[in-house]
This record gives C-alpha cells, sequence and structure tokens, in this order.
C-alpha cells in the first residue's frame, strides 16, 4: 500500500540525496498522481527520466522517474510491474493519470534527449508525449558557437551544474557504478533495471539521473533568448514526431549530431 511505500522511502540510508518514493502499486500511483496535480508553473515542475533493458520500441520499459522540482522529491515508478496501470490510473482526488500529464501540452516536463524514452513510451504504451522540454537541445542552443556535436548528460551535469567539487565527485562515483552494472561494455547488463528488490546503486543511480536536471534548465535558460526558446520547444515536438516513426533508429552516430540548421 501507499504507506508502506512511503515508510520504505522515509528509512533508507540516503540522508544525502532527495527523498524519494518508490510507487509499486495502484494506491501509490493515486497518490502521485494527486501529488501532481496543480503545481507552481513559473519554471517547470517536472523532470522527467527512463530506464529499461534496450530502452526502444524493440526493448522494455523497466523504471520512469519523475523528479517534482518544488517538492525536491523523486518518484521511482515500476512501469515493469504495473504496466499499462501505471499509466491509466487516476487520482484520488482527481481525475488526471500518468498518461493525461505527460501528454498534456500545457504541462511541462523536462527530459534530457526524450527521443528513445518517447519512443518507447510510444511503443509500448500508446503515449503520445507533449509539452516536452529537451535539455539536451537547451544545452546547445544556448552555446555562443553552436558548433561540434551534442553533449551528453554526463558532460552537461559535469561542466555545467553549479555542484561543489565534493558533490560532483560524489555524482561522478555514482554515475561510474552504475555504469559498470548496466552497460555490457563495461560488463554490465542493462537487466539489471528489472532485479527486485532494485539494487542500492541503481537506485542512486536512477535518482541522480533526474535530481540535477532543474539546476541545468536554470542555468540553460537563462541564456537563452525567446527566438531560441522557441526553437528548442519546436524542435523538441520534431523529435517526439521523429520518435514514433516507424523508420526511426535510436542508435548510431546520427545520435549525437545537432539538429539540421542548427550549427554555426
Amino acid at each position: 500500500m501507499a504507506a508502506s511505500v512511503l515508510q520504505r522511502s522515509q528509512t533508507t540510508e540516503m540522508t544525502e540525496f532527495p527523498a524519494y518514493s518508490l510507487v509499486d502499486a495502484p494506491e501509490a500511483i493515486s497518490d502521485l498522481m494527486d501529488t501532481l496535480y496543480n503545481l507552481p508553473g513559473e519554471v517547470p515542475a517536472l523532470y522527467v527520466d527512463l530506464e529499461g533493458e534496450n530502452l526502444s520500441r524493440e526493448g522494455t520499459i523497466s523504471i520512469l522517474q519523475i523528479y517534482i522540482s518544488p517538492r525536491k522529491h523523486a518518484y521511482i515508478i515500476e512501469i515493469r510491474a504495473l504496466g499499462h496501470t501505471a499509466f491509466l490510473t487516476p487520482g484520488h482526488k482527481y481525475n488526471q493519470t500518468l498518461q493525461s500529464v505527460l501528454e498534456c501540452s500545457e504541462v511541462t516536463k523536462v527530459f534530457f534527449d526524450v527521443r528513445n524514452d518517447s519512443d518507447a513510451l510510444f511503443a509500448h504504451f500508446g503515449i503520445k508525449l507533449d509539452g516536452v522540454q529537451d535539455l539536451q537541445l537547451m544545452e546547445f542552443a544556448s552555446r555562443e558557437s553552436r558548433k561540434s556535436f551534442l553533449c551528453g548528460l554526463a558532460k552537461c551535469v559535469d561542466r555545467d551544474s553549479p555542484l561543489s567539487p565534493e558533490e560532483r565527485q560524489k555524482w561522478g562515483n555514482i554515475k561510474d557504478t552504475g555504469r559498470r552494472l548496466f552497460d555490457p561494455p563495461s560488463g554490465g547488463s542493462y537487466a539489471v533495471f528489472n532485479k527486485r528488490p532494485l539494487p542500492r546503486d541503481i537506485l542512486l543511480y536512477c535518482i541522480q539521473d533526474v535530481q540535477y536536471l532543474p539546476q541545468l534548465w536554470l542555468v540553460y535558460n537563462q541564456k537563452l533568448t525567446p527566438d531560441s526558446r522557441l526553437q528548442v520547444i519546436r524542435e523538441s515536438q520534431a523529435r517526439i514526431k521523429l520518435s514514433q516513426s516507424a523508420n526511426f533508429n535510436g542508435q548510431g552516430r546520427h545520435m549525437v549530431l545537432p539538429p539540421a540548421g542548427w550549427a554555426s
């Protein structure tokens, strides 16, 4: 039940990290839907990421992470266990569902490189993302000189996040430990995201993959002009549309290339 989920999050040995809840039952989904209702809207409140085994139309979705910035709280949603229930269960007080939130153009959701996430959500659950700001595109659009390739999240956090040296070192250690567990070239397997209980190092990895996104959004947003903000929104929508097409391929060198016409 939701109470046990909440209690589990309070008793964990993660005092140096934001509070989190493991959402693994319909009751907990309903609690989360009520939490998501009418959040402050001056800056984006929702930061989203997914993990899975070969995350794509060809693979699976294991986990969906949502970080609610005003509450400084991460929610780890058990998609593998809940399936469609995770997306279709309404709140106790409000009738919205996770699917309706993800598809709502008026609720801003921030992803870092939305393409494979969108591909998997559309293929497996028919979810058509809307209201997305792609942080990877924001970073590229904020550059004084738009050259080279798109950056990955690790480089963005290491270079641009306002972390102390100690925080940056801790972040890097968690990132490296998690990668060794799931990255095949490093000796890991994406199947680790399907282990239950979720290994602590993977849980930490999942939480920090969303917890620093709000900081990066603020860094990049202040560098954007009104025109470049509109450019990011339009290209985020174009990425989603492309990811839903029959010939989309989420692997390969083309994934690090900037959008056509963006390089200067």
